[in-house]
């Protein structure tokens, strides 16, 4: 993880995004990093209830696909996560959190920025899942079903695109 600078745009858009919307979120004491490992998430919001010290860390890789109009969505995303978290010591994506995607033009998920090495793929239905590991249901996909119809599931290693 690497440390946002205070002059990065990324935090210029926080604290006018939260000016607007969230005039009582400290945006001024969040920390922000940058991850250069993440794979499967564009930004995640991070809490520590005992200092109630609250940290965003966005994802290199997302932004080097997304640019920065897709990818400032996510920073808006990040931030209802943070006013959650000052609100109410919890955040989720559930009625605080949807309130807020319309106002501030950002989605519940973001769109893929890595391709999958493995995709589960559900015999029944057709479903798929995307997977950046290879968990116990990549290795072991027939102790496993598909929650939509509990189908079995099989693996197709992904053809890197």
């Amino acid at each position: 993880m690497y440390r946002v600078q205070e002059s990065d745009p990324t935090q210029q858009h926080a604290t006018n995004v939260a000016a607007e919307h969230f005039p009582d979120l400290p945006v001024e004491t969040i920390d922000w990093e940058v991850s250069h490992r993440a794979q499967r998430q564009a930004g995640v919001t991070k809490y520590d209830p005992t200092t109630e010290a609250i940290t965003i860390a966005l994802t290199w890789k997302a932004y080097e696909h997304h640019g920065w109009e897709q990818f400032s969505s996510t920073v808006r995303h990040e931030l209802i996560h943070a006013w959650q978290y000052h609100e109410f010591g919890d955040a989720d994506h559930g009625a605080t959190f949807t309130r807020w995607t319309d106002a501030l033009d950002t989605s519940q998920h973001c769109e893929r920025f890595t391709t999958p090495k493995w995709w589960l793929i559900c015999e029944d239905c057709g479903g798929r899942i995307a997977r950046y590991r290879r968990s116990k249901i990549v290795r072991n996909p027939e102790q496993y079903s598909c929650s939509e119809c509990g189908g079995s599931f099989r693996v197709e290693e992904s053809d890197g695109h």
